[in-house]
């Protein structure tokens, strides 16, 4: 379940890093690219939590701005989860993920991870380093793929690339530094859908995270993602299919998006 709630709610330092431009003179690594950041500075998403027919909690998404942090200009992202009500009872949720994100790049200089779900407890620190392809953490180094993202960030880049020219069927992949391990984030295209929300109704296109299969998710497709068919690409909702049963998340409330959204 925690690892449910982290990919839902997201559904995610102590080495200096270089400021060098010139180094990310050459920066690809993929036909997909981002055509500019799908938000802006202000920006807010408040999303609704169901866990079968409760209410099981709610997130929260900010961007705000830092100048020059790290050696570079970066928006300040934080995302923030909590459990509500009953789902109190069993399995208590409060978690706060922070990301330092590149404007010009969008890759993380600096991830921050405090979460407690049901027991499970951790708190930790990453930067990243996209001169040496290197993340640090507790101490330790690693290695990362060029471009490589944080839990928080991939969200934030995932909807800012540009998939105009995408047919049902087509995935593009994001590398993922999480828990002290890289990963590969696939993303599939599974068309147009109409969704109503209660902040409305929007055209939506419909993505399907590649999952593995195990203890939480019945199949690899077993996770739906719908977001606006238009430049702010907002996630409208969320839908996983677990062996316990299903967990859905809605947006319910939104500030400041990078154009207006129009609902239908």
């Amino acid at each position: 379940m925690k690892k449910l709630l982290s990919i839902l709610l997201s559904s995610v330092l102590a080495l200096p890093l270089a400021g060098d431009e010139q180094a990310f003179a050459d920066f690809k690594h993929q036909d997909i690219m981002p055509s500019g950041a799908a938000f802006k500075v202000g920006e807010y998403l408040k999303y609704r939590v169901h866990y079968g027919i409760l209410d099981a909690g709610y997130a929260e998404l900010r961007v705000s701005r830092e100048a020059e942090k790290y050696g570079h200009e970066t928006y300040h992202v934080i995302g923030t989860g909590w459990s509500t009500g009953m789902f109190n009872w069993f399995f208590k949720v409060k978690d706060r993920y922070e990301s330092y994100i590149d404007q010009k790049h969008l890759v993380p200089h600096y991830f921050i991870r405090d979460v407690y779900e049901g027991g499970y407890e951790i708190n930790r620190d990453i930067s990243f380093n996209h001169n040496t392809n290197k993340a640090y953490t507790e101490n330790k180094e690693f290695d990362v793929p060029v471009g490589v993202q944080d839990l928080l960030s991939s969200f934030y880049y995932a909807r800012s690339l540009d998939v105009s020219g995408m047919q049902p069927g087509d995935y593009f992949d994001i590398p993922l530094f999480l828990d002290m391990e890289n990963y590969t984030m696939r993303m599939k295209y599974l068309g147009l859908e109409t969704i109503n929300s209660d902040v409305g109704k929007f055209e939506c296109m419909k993505f399907r995270p590649m999952v593995q299969v195990g203890n939480v998710f019945r199949d690899e497709e077993a996770l739906s993602l719908w977001v606006t068919n238009d430049d702010n690409h907002v996630p409208i909702r969320a839908q996983a299919d677990v062996l316990v049963g299903s967990i859905k998340m809605d947006l319910i409330e939104y500030r400041n998006t990078k154009t207006k959204l129009n609902p239908l």
